[in-house]
């Protein structure tokens, strides 16, 4: 049985011609007769689960929104991009490409998920961030402010990567870990356990940074490194440099 209609309210997007949805029957929180966001066609929303694109949000191109998950507010989804399960997708957020966005994940504020990027578990990725590429954010991890997680990069636990920081390449960032500043966390790196990596840090190679390590100012630290315990990394590659 169909759960909603399509309106004659046509919004263009993109090219795209969406039209707003009408609720045919209650389900969930929605109400028969209640108006939701803009689809391009019934392939982008799907009649079974609670799932529902709400108020100026739109779903199109081959996009698809299913089981119980929500898009809202002024979010965009469209490519190839699928969100389900209990996922929320809202504010200004734009999921593109072919991203998956699942399980209890929320992206929302101005946050772009793109590429082949997932994000899902209970993580989410808000403010201006980026998660892109093969990247994966999921567990309860966080992912915010203006923030990129992107290449083939983890970040996974309760891990927290903020501020300017990136992390990308094959680096994995795990445990209660946090990358933040303008850190640059790549590489076959791995930063995990109550680690810090922050300032204008950078950690590449294979280094391993963990414990209650923190790795911060200009420091860099690469190859097969390994900061662990309670230690701190602050100098300067220049300032190493005049010290050899």
């Amino acid at each position: 049985m169909k759960k909603y209609r399509l309106t004659e309210e046509i919004k263009e997007v993109y090219g795209a011609n969406l039209r707003r949805i009408e609720a045919l029957h209650d389900f969930g929180s929605v109400k028969t007769g209640d108006l939701g966001g803009f689809i391009e066609s019934e392939e982008n929303l799907s009649h079974k689960g609670l799932c529902w694109v709400f108020e100026n949000a739109r779903a199109f191109e081959e996009a698809q929104v299913s089981g119980d998950a929500w898009v809202s507010g002024e979010a965009q989804v469209y490519g190839k991009a699928r969100v389900y399960g209990k996922a929320r997708v809202f504010g200004k957020a734009q999921v593109f490409g072919n991203a998956w966005i699942f399980g209890k994940a929320q992206v929302y504020r101005n946050t772009r998920v793109f590429g082949d990027a997932q994000v899902y578990g209970k993580a989410r990725v808000s403010g201006e961030a980026w998660v892109s590429g093969d990247a994966q954010v999921y567990g309860k991890a966080r992912v915010s402010g203006d923030a990129q997680v992107y290449g083939k990069a983890r970040v996974s636990g309760k891990a927290w990567v903020s501020v300017n920081a990136r992390v990308f390449g094959d680096a994995q960032v795990y445990g209660k870990a946090q990358v933040f500043g303008k850190a640059q966390v790549f590489g076959n790196v791995w930063v995990f356990g109550k680690a810090q990596v922050s300032g204008k840090a950078r950690v590449s190679g294979k280094t391993r940074v963990f414990g209650e390590a923190q790795v911060f100012g200009d420091a860099w630290v690469f190859e097969k490194a390994q900061v662990y315990g309670e230690s701190r990394v602050s100098c300067s590659k220049e300032k190493q440099d005049e010290e050899i």
